[in-house]
């Protein structure tokens, strides 16, 4: 097979998808990303399929419970972490024939899978206690080791079912709340303290290192932290440009110049009332590119395309919709069409 790597100019989802018919988001996931299918996520189902649900299942001697706030670190596996491991096996079934129907086993083809980030899981996973791991630097450093485990093992799972290449997204939703210490604790005298950017980089980065294939950081938050992203160790960086704004640009521009690539979330999750088109869903990213001053090819050479996140909320047309106009725009890019 050739050297691993994340494609550009082409088009993906993020990862959650809406319904609970795993069969029918692989197909469609399959059919309608030709360059770069997922393995999607389906929170629709509940407990176990979220995505710190889906941790339970990656996580290495590390199980998962819950409590009456969420989900907590167990002495050992029970029912959610039985479920979650389940529910993963149906959903890598599901792609395994979705795979084989469309004749990619043994390819070339890359296909990537998701979990979430090491920072993220810290901030919603509690202690015995009720505290959240992130407060606990020995929790944070266990959990985030677990992570790596886990999501090795996935990816050589996934690779030796399907005969293609994996690649890795890391979600990190939560990582500016971590880093502005805007989480809530278990009572107003215990909220976790902000966690100091070298110490959060630290944990990103070993994970990023440690699964040893090619890895998208995704962090669909506002006001993400770019230089934090940059320095991760990530190939790619996923960003849904709508929440950008004119402070985001320097580190956006920073990312480019140290050679990552950019995921851009240019396709609403939420069916708009009237369906853009491609030339209106990629003048957003037109304009960043003007603006950063770098070429209009960076957006073939540079960008991967998707939706601005999950399309857990949204319905299945337009679902599937979203899909087909994330890949007619990365055409477009990759054809240097015009948009003005």
């Amino acid at each position: 097979m050739t050297e691993k790597k994340f494609p550009v100019g082409v088009a993906t989802g993020v990862g959650s998808w809406p319904g609970v018919d795993a069969r029918e988001a692989a197909a469609i996931v399959v059919g309608e990303l030709p360059e770069l299918p997922h393995l999607v996520e389906l929170p629709g189902r509940g407990l176990g399929a979220d995505m710190i649900g889906r941790a339970a299942a990656l996580l290495v001697d590390l199980p998962l419970d819950t409590s009456t706030t969420g989900y907590r670190v167990a002495q050992r596996p029970g029912p959610v972490t039985r479920l979650a491991r389940d529910l993963l096996a149906r959903d890598l079934d599901a792609l395994e024939e979705a795979w084989e129907l469309a004749g990619r086993r043994g390819t070339d083809q890359p296909v990537k899978v998701q979990a979430v980030g090491p920072l993220t899981l810290a901030s919603q996973v509690e202690l015995v206690g009720g505290h959240r791991a992130l407060t606990d630097p020995g929790a944070r450093r266990d959990l985030a080791e677990s992570l790596a485990e886990g999501v090795r093992a996935h990816v050589a799972d996934v690779e030796r079912r399907l005969g293609s290449p994996v690649l890795v997204q890391f979600d990190e939703p939560g990582l500016r709340a971590v880093l502005d210490g805007s989480l809530t604790g278990v009572s107003i005298l215990q909220t976790p303290r902000a966690l100091p950017e070298p110490e959060a980089l630290a944990v990103l980065h070993a994970v990023v290192a440690a699964v040893e294939v090619p890895v998208l950081v995704h962090c669909c938050a506002a006001a993400p932290p770019l230089d934090l992203l940059r320095r991760s160790g990530a190939a790619m960086v996923g960003l849904d440009v709508s929440v950008l704004t004119a402070a985001d640009l320097d580190g956006v521009g920073e990312l480019l110049e140290d050679g990552l690539s950019l995921a851009l979330g240019l396709v609403p999750t939420a069916p708009p009332e009237r369906v853009p088109g491609w030339r209106e869903l990629g003048r957003p990213a037109v304009t960043l590119t003007d603006r950063l001053g770098f070429p209009r090819t960076v957006l073939a050479d540079r960008v991967l395309v998707t939706p601005s996140c999950g399309l857990a909320g949204a319905n299945g047309a337009w679902s599937r919709r979203a899909l087909r106009s994330a890949s007619e725009l990365a055409r477009a890019f990759a054809d240097g069409a015009e948009f003005d």
